[in-house]
């Protein structure tokens, strides 16, 4: 089964007008071009949402080392006095 020719492609076009009519057509390819687009801005997001998690994570982990550097470098200035 590959592609369907062209007197296939005919009678489902037929069908689908006699079904929705010629005016509801372009509503509802509107409305499938709104939902591709919708789809695609969600997988984005979904692709971008790991980068900002891990960012943050790594901000967090910066801020930790340099807590425990401050703090090692005042226990050696309270040893040497």
């Amino acid at each position: 089964m590959g592609m369907p020719s062209m007197p296939e492609l005919l009678i489902v076009l037929a069908i689908v007008v006699l079904l929705f009519g010629a005016k509801k057509i372009p509503d509802l390819a509107k409305g499938m071009g709104k939902g591709i687009k919708d789809f695609k801005k969600a997988i984005k997001e979904d692709d971008e949402e790991p980068k900002e998690i891990a960012k943050t994570e790594d901000q967090k982990i910066e801020t930790t080392i340099e807590e425990v550097q401050s703090g090692k470098q005042e226990e050696k200035k309270s040893e040497n006095v």
